[in-house]
């Protein structure tokens, strides 16, 4: 963890130090520190807590048993998600024992979710700490609720995985052939990163969040690092700010056409144009990650989804 970015002075705000000062880098401080508090809530507004409960999928970010980030995929029928309060959510629902953070949905963890609606490119975050769990049910309390453009989310529709469940386990230090091609071939992701040094705040915690692109928009370097360009935003830069504090991250593919999963952990560090040269054009900066263990399942995703032809 880099202790170079002073977080003594960010408890009125919901943005912590590391965020905080990728903004200022960026230039965005004038125009979006000053609004946290409108974007950044600490309970779901009535539109984001109805999205939730129409879903069939949500993004889950955590910290592993292993010590290690991860994101993963929760599937139910619509309504398996419940709000019976603007700062709680219920899942009742739970992850295979494939699935690397199986082992993580207790009391006291950390979470990030994500509920992301493919088909209207609609994106919500819900970011908080497991309260409660009953057999397959867990509660969510939740500390930081906002949501998110629609940019960069390509469109899908979803339909049955009639090969779901015939589960295929592949473990992995470095690059197999078959997950760079997945990961040449990918529009969307996701990644989970994390801030919390003790201190109280609801501007700490594990943040899941959706990265997109057109086929072909991520890259390796020499050394076998992969190279993420960060495409300007929302100016949050949680992402960016966490990895600024926590160099761990950790990374979830889905082969839409398949249904297989792919998840990734390892360390990431932002680089910035103005310190390095960077592979991409029109970007201020990029995430280089370096793998530390990966999983691919194959048959995990109940649902396949087909892109929406024309659509961006």
């Amino acid at each position: 963890m880099s202790t170079d970015i002073d977080s003594n002075n960010d408890r009125d705000t919901p943005w912590h130090g590391g965020e905080l000062a990728a903004q200022g880098r960026a230039g965005a401080s004038e125009k979006i520190t000053p609004l946290g508090s409108k974007l950044i809530r600490d309970h779901m507004p009535d539109q984001h807590r109805q999205m939730f409960e129409q879903l069939p999928m949500l993004i889950i970010g955590a910290e592993g048993v292993d010590g290690n980030l991860w994101a993963s995929a929760l599937f139910g029928k619509p309504g398996f998600i419940r709000s019976p309060a603007p700062t709680q959510l219920t899942i009742a629902t739970s992850l295979p024992p494939s699935d690397p953070l199986a082992s993580s949905i207790t009391s006291g963890t950390q979470v990030g979710l994500l509920g992301i609606q493919l088909e209207t490119r609609r994106r919500n975050r819900a970011n908080g700490t497991i309260t409660a769990t009953e057999g397959e049910c867990f509660s969510v309390t939740v500390s930081q609720s906002f949501g998110n453009c629609a940019k960069y989310i390509t469109r899908r529709t979803p339909e049955s995985n009639p090969h779901y469940g015939g589960r295929n386990q592949m473990d992995f230090t470095d690059w197999p052939e078959s997950v760079v091609d997945l990961i040449n071939h990918a529009d969307t992701f996701f990644i989970t990163t994390t801030f919390n040094d003790g201190r109280c705040g609801k501007n700490r915690g594990t943040d899941v969040s959706h990265r997109g692109g057109e086929p072909g928009f991520l890259q390796f370097d020499a050394q076998q690092r992969l190279l993420i360009p960060d495409y300007a935003g929302n100016n949050f830069f949680n992402t960016v700010g966490n990895l600024a504090m926590d160099h761990r991250a950790g990374l979830l593919f889905m082969d839409f056409q398949q249904g297989h999963s792919l998840h990734l952990t390892g360390t990431a560090e932002v680089v910035w144009r103005e310190d390095e040269e960077l592979p991409f054009t029109d970007i201020d900066r990029m995430i280089r990650v370096t793998l530390k263990r990966g999983r691919m399942v194959q048959n995990a995703l109940p649902l396949l989804w087909q892109r929406i032809t024309g659509e961006a």
